[in-house]
């Protein structure tokens, strides 16, 4: 065991230094590498296998709903990007430009995307000419690219994988049930399959995607209070139709202009897997999106017959679960360390002891809770003990966020609350002073609007003037 505590004093305590305990986990874990490129990662086997896991789940569930995968350029036109002023005004500060194509100079400057809405635009206004053409609902999964000055791995770097759903429609509450559906499908996700609890809420104008009418989003608590924005969902209305002169003739041979919404969920969800159920021996990953759900370790695998049992083992929950087996030459007490660092989500322990009870040892990645499954029963005690975490999971985060989400009633229970990490509920006027200041003299920045609105209370706690809505306030990354 020796061996065993030596891996894991190697990742910094999360009391100690946040930041820190964050990177080891994803180095230490075999996440992702730096690479030679500032700000740019090398998402390694393990963190891309849970990447694909992620990307599987969403894309059956986008097909089931209707859309299709399509793959726009990486490259974009200055002149096509200039088309939406309010959209290329927000991605300015963040804008990678191809200047040169070999050793010539460009007669138009390249965007390398940081997001296509004027690539689905440019391709819509020749795809579209009829009602009968819509709607019109494609994905693609791609990597972007944002110049951030700042960088973390898979919470912001340079260039990042993502998913960037865009849909056109006929009516603007077409467009609006499309943005509400697609908000509810990535809130389930976090939910169900990550158990990531979520508030679903909208964003302030301020806070806004940039083109957007409206930007819907779910917002997360990490451990240490912090807010991580998940996923989000926009309505764009007509407004980049009309920059980009997509029109359509309705039932009535009348041109009218299409509405247009965007969704998108990045990268960044692996950092909220960690930041939201990793501890200080290592990762603690949600059994759906675990690249090995279980893992098979023999004990005293020299002995007559326990490597024959454990491949037995194997064999059989293939077909219930991702399973692996380490028959390797490292002692129990290291491999135990190493799969508690990576996450798995159960260990199986059998052994010449096992074998003769006819059982097998569970151990529960997030608790330690230790299980004896007889042999017979493997097949369907290995999948409710899964489902069972999940639901752990998820309870264990959102008791998590209840205890940290407290209610400010005026400027000074504000003031207080904003020491203490974790979300703040209150009252607001809607007017961006308020906003603003509450970012300028306490760091805090607007959440959402909760779909579920409370009333605290009747006037807003920077201002004094009657309140419109509530709102969730909080420090984010």
């Amino acid at each position: 065991m020796a061996n065993n505590k030596k891996m894991v004093n190697e990742i910094t305590s999360m009391d100690v230094d946040f930041a820190k305990w964050y990177t080891d986990i994803v180095k230490k874990a075999g996440l992702m590498d730096y690479s030679s490129v500032r700000g740019c990662m090398i998402i390694e086997p393990y963190g891309f296998a849970i990447w694909e896991n992620i990307q599987s789940i969403l894309d059956k569930e986008f097909k089931r709903l209707g859309h299709q995968n399509v793959s726009m350029p990486m490259f974009i036109p200055e002149s096509l990007l200039q088309k939406e002023k309010d959209h290329v005004e927000g991605f300015a500060p963040e804008v990678a430009w191809v200047t040169h194509g070999g050793s010539e100079k460009l007669t138009e400057r390249l965007c390398v995307r940081p997001t296509s809405e004027t690539l689905f635009c440019d391709y819509y206004k020749k795809v579209i000419q009829s009602w009968r053409d819509l709607p019109k609902l494609l994905n693609q999964w791609v990597s972007v690219v944002r110049w951030e000055k700042t960088t973390r791995p898979f919470l912001r770097s340079v260039e990042f994988n993502w998913q960037e759903g865009h849909t056109i429609h006929q009516t603007a509450q077409q467009a609006k049930d499309e943005t509400a559906q697609m908000l509810n499908v990535y809130a389930d996700f976090c939910e169900k399959v990550l158990a990531i609890p979520v508030i679903k809420g909208l964003k302030t104008d301020k806070e806004k995607f940039a083109g957007a009418l409206q930007t819907y989003t779910v917002e997360a608590m990490m451990h240490d209070g912090k807010a991580l924005q998940s996923g989000t969902s926009h309505y764009f209305g007509d407004g980049f139709a009309k920059a980009f002169d997509i029109t359509f003739t309705d039932k009535n041979n009348k041109p009218q202009y299409p509405h247009q919404t965007s969704w998108g969920m990045s990268t960044r969800i692996i950092g909220g897997i960690i930041m939201t159920h990793s501890d200080n021996n290592g990762l603690v990953l949600p059994p759906q999106i675990a690249p090995d759900q279980v893992v098979i370790i023999p004990i005293a695998q020299h002995k007559p017959g326990v490597l024959d049992a454990a491949y037995a083992l194997k064999e059989r929950l293939s077909s219930v679960c991702r399973v692996k087996i380490d028959d390797s030459e490292q002692s129990p007490g290291w491999k135990f360390a190493e799969y508690e660092m990576k996450g798995v989500p159960i260990r199986l322990e059998i052994g010449p002891k096992d074998i003769e009870k006819n059982q097998c040892v569970a151990v529960k990645r997030l608790d330690r809770e230790k299980i004896f499954i007889a042999l017979d029963d493997i097949e369907t005690r290995i999948p409710q003990i899964l489902e069972d975490i999940t639901a752990q999971m998820y309870d264990k985060a959102l008791k998590r966020r209840q205890e940290m989400t407290y209610t400010a009633t005026n400027y000074d229970e504000l003031k207080a609350l904003s020491e203490k990490p974790g979300f703040i509920k209150s009252m607001w006027c809607g007017d961006r002073a308020c906003e603003d200041k509450l970012k300028e003299e306490l760091q805090l920045t607007s959440r959402c609007m909760p779909l579920e609105q409370e009333v605290i209370s009747d006037v807003c706690p920077i201002c004094k003037k009657p309140a419109k809505h509530m709102i969730y306030w909080g420090k984010a990354y």
